[in-house]
């Protein structure tokens, strides 16, 4: 599997280099600015892009919008952001345009190899890897003014809440320790309550909670 990397500090960016090395993937590229990146994603088409949001020659969200672009020339590109804090607006762009392969992680995560990896893995695969950091911001900002959110127990926001990072509902219920036939009730109780039309696509019903998560922002 074929990786573009683009950060900026080159410990870190050796780090990620090595360890992605490391599980067996090939680095395409490693790139430390948002021109860098633009070229690679256009001319190596990789497999997955791991991104940091702030990149040279701005140091704003460069390299957030160098991967928005390579998204609209290529869609469904998978693309893994990462971001030294939770930064909502970000997670917001990412998420527009409805299209699976797309990870939100705070960078505190990749020094956790396994989670790490199993992000990327996921993106690649055109699921979604978002950080539960900023779910539980997602969740909590929308709980206090939106109805529909407000009407959900505590479980189901916890259901939610774990459905948003990508995970199956296999996963979710050996998270929670209940069973699978659980977690589909929950599931369907939670569309019903949101307004959302049922998926057994995991990437689709989680992009669709955060779409409405996210709506009017």
């Amino acid at each position: 599997m074929r990786v573009v990397l683009a950060e900026d500090l080159f410990l870190l960016r050796d780090g990620l280099v090595r360890m992605l090395q490391a599980f067996g993937f090939e680095i395409a590229a490693a790139v430390e600015s948002g021109p860098e990146l633009t070229r690679a994603l256009a001319e190596l088409e990789p497999d997955v892009a791991v991104v940091d949001v702030r990149l040279p020659p701005t140091h704003t969200d460069e390299g957030l919008q160098c991967a928005l672009a390579a998204r609209k020339a290529r869609p469904g590109l998978p693309v893994l952001v990462l971001s030294q804090h939770v930064e909502q607006l970000y997670a917001r762009e990412l998420l527009a345009d409805g299209n699976g392969g797309i990870g939100y992680l705070l960078k505190d995560r990749v020094f956790d190899a396994e989670q790490f990896i199993d992000a990327v893995r996921r993106v690649a695969a055109g699921g979604t890897a978002m950080d539960p950091q900023v779910i539980q911001q997602l969740l909590s900002r929308r709980a206090n003014d939106d109805r529909p959110l407000a009407g959900l127990t505590p479980r189901e926001l916890e259901v939610m809440e774990l459905m948003a990072q990508g995970r199956s509902n296999a996963a979710i219920a050996a998270q929670l320790v209940v069973t699978e036939r659980a977690i589909a009730k929950h599931t369907s109780n939670i569309f019903t309550k949101l307004g959302l039309e049922v998926s057994d696509d995991d990437n689709r019903r989680v992009l669709a909670v955060l779409a409405y998560l996210d709506r009017d922002r």
